[in-house]
């Protein structure tokens, strides 16, 4: 089934692979949750549901593109849904913002079956997509440092440095040195190790109790989303289609571009194209549409999977190891929901994750005002509206208007220019 001869790999080697992989990821099955909860979702559904929805999309890609690449509830776009959508946009429920995530799973379903796909991020420019991912990296380190303490609000300039006096806030400094460390040494699992020592600090301090054990049977999420129908009348109520634009946009990027890494990292490549790419693309796809029925934020291909790649893996038992042990860690839920609690223990996976993103600013053409700008704005604008929405916006308006003051408007994808103008109307007239 995974033709282990043909791409030069064994058994053993493909199984370390996994383990490898799965231990520099399981950090998502603590931070998902900890993120969504503070939009109200019952913390239980959503851990449960990351579990499902990475499951179910690894699988897929194990059993039917055969790759190496695991898929889960994808970092950035959890905050965007926790703190952007819900509550916003005339006090849209959890429930409601659901819904549009099972409506942009059910689009990403489609072009992915079709070559409009590839042709959206062939029109996008290059960079326009670094800025996106520059930008959500910042953002999301912006709260991690706000959820640890390190920086608070003020009234006279917006943040500034919080108490370090306070023990949460000195723990969670602790567990971020101690995680740069880890990564430092290039120790697979670092994010997750660092978690676990963060933890067991944190535990001897009195700051973790485990009143309800570590161990416990699973239990299934409730459905946020029965009726598909409702799901897209619900959209168009709350008029929440810049949102979907959004969870669309971003995890098409995020995963087809981490896809093409991890495949070219393997030697899985033949030239410039992914061999049966339309049935890895739809993982992805599939994950988000189911996980947004048990309650969770879009998923995407994670990078992580380089470091199982770097260990041997080349086939989809890699990623068969990972889903089978994402089932079994279905069973430490009152471990998981302990640590949650304390933001000193899984914020600085946020910190550390925006920190790897933000390095696409390398790749923007900074002496080029006309492309430089447009990704400026949408780095600046995410962590200062919490909004990736607007970030993307604002990027997509700019974008075409310097290409035309500078005479370059033959350069501009005709997709381009009609994504402007939707955003403009968008920001025109459908209340922020």
């Amino acid at each position: 089934m995974f033709k282990l001869k043909e791409n030069g790999t064994n058994p053993k080697t493909e199984v370390v692979a996994g383990l490898t992989t799965f231990l520099t990821m399981v950090y998502v099955i603590v931070v998902n949750p900890v993120i969504l909860h503070n939009a109200g979702v019952p913390f239980n559904d959503v851990f449960m549901a990351t579990i499902i929805a990475t499951v179910i999309g690894t699988l897929w890609m194990a059993l039917c593109a055969n790759y190496p690449i695991a898929i889960a509830p994808g970092m950035g776009m959890n905050a965007y849904f926790a703190y952007s959508v819900v509550g916003s946009h005339g006090h849209v429920s959890y429930t409601t913002a659901f819904a549009a995530v099972f409506v942009a799973g059910i689009i990403f379903i489609i072009l992915s079956l079709t070559p409009f796909r590839q042709k959206l991020i062939e029109a996008i420019p290059d960079n326009l997509k670094h800025g996106i991912t520059a930008g959500i990296g910042l953002f999301i380190a912006f709260i991690g440092l706000k959820q640890t303490g390190i920086i608070t609000g003020d009234k006279a300039n917006l943040v500034k440095l919080g108490n370090l006096h306070d023990p949460s806030t000195i723990l969670a400094i602790v567990g971020l040195v101690i995680t740069l460390i880890l990564f430092a040494r290039k120790i697979h699992g670092a994010l997750f190790i660092g978690m676990i020592i963060t933890g067991i600090i944190a535990f001897f301090t009195g700051q973790l109790k485990f009143d309800k054990g570590i161990v416990g049977i699973p239990s299934l999420p409730h459905f946020m989303i029965v009726n598909p129908i409702s799901a897209f009348s619900d959209v168009i109520h709350h008029s929440l289609y810049a949102v979907v634009f959004s969870f669309l946009l971003v995890t098409i990027f995020d995963t087809t571009g981490t896809m093409v890494g991890v495949a070219e990292q393997a030697g899985l490549m033949r030239g410039k194209k992914l061999p049966r790419a339309r049935r890895a693309l739809l993982s992805d796809s599939i994950g988000t549409t189911i996980g947004a029925v048990f309650g969770t934020s879009p998923t995407t291909a994670f990078i992580e999977s380089t470091s199982g790649v770097a260990a041997g893996g080349r086939t989809g038992l890699t990623t068969t190891i990972v889903a089978i042990l994402f089932i079994i860690s279905a069973f430490f839920s009152p471990l998981v929901n302990a640590v949650s609690g304390i933001y000193a223990i899984t914020a600085p996976a946020l910190i550390i994750v925006g920190s790897l993103m933000i390095g696409n600013v390398a790749h923007i053409k900074w002496n080029e005002i006309d492309e430089a700008f447009p990704a400026f704005l949408i780095i600046l604008s995410m962590p200062l509206t919490s909004s990736i929405a607007t970030g993307i916006a604002l990027g997509f308006i700019s974008y075409p208007i310097l290409k035309i003051v500078r005479g370059k408007w033959r350069q501009v994808h005709v997709l381009v220019y009609i994504f402007a103008v939707l955003f403009i109307l968008q920001l025109a007239f459908v209340p922020q």
